[in-house]
């Protein structure tokens, strides 16, 4: 990142690879937006967190029928679970005595959406290159 001088940008512009950057209200707006992606991806850092949704992808499945696959107390596939359904990954029902858990498709939507968001960004981006290199070998010829 280079920081200009205060009279060609102002104290509080930046360029970075040619794109200016102003600091303030607007990268703390981006930082909420998302803010559920932020906690989808950490709940999906965890290698059993993967597995458990990988495994609900199939079906819904009791909170024991989660444990099985795993070396661990049952509390700590609670714990996990918790860290899921708080990040809007996956919800859970109690039935009498059965914990059911299931995955919620808002969650993953989320992650979706945003995925969608950088792919179509760097198409733009890549289109745009083709576009000037194309333009560049005319001129050469």
């Amino acid at each position: 990142m280079i920081r200009l001088g205060h009279s060609s940008l102002g104290a509080s512009e930046y360029l970075s690879d040619g794109l200016t950057i102003v600091p303030g209200m607007s990268i703390l707006k981006q930082m909420l937006k998302y803010q559920d992606v932020d906690s989808s991806f950490k709940a999906l850092a965890e290698p059993t967190r993967r597995a458990i949704v990988e495994r609900l992808s199939r079906g819904p499945a009791s909170v024991s029928d989660l444990a099985k696959p795993f070396d661990m107390t049952l509390a700590a596939i609670v714990q996990h679970l918790q860290v899921l359904e708080e990040s809007g990954l996956i919800r859970s029902e109690k039935v009498g005595r059965v914990r059911t858990c299931r995955i919620e498709l808002g969650g993953l939507n989320t992650l979706t959406d945003w995925v969608a968001e950088r792919r179509a960004l760097i198409e733009r981006r890549l289109d745009r290159l083709g576009e000037i290199l194309s333009e560049t070998g005319l001129k050469k010829q």
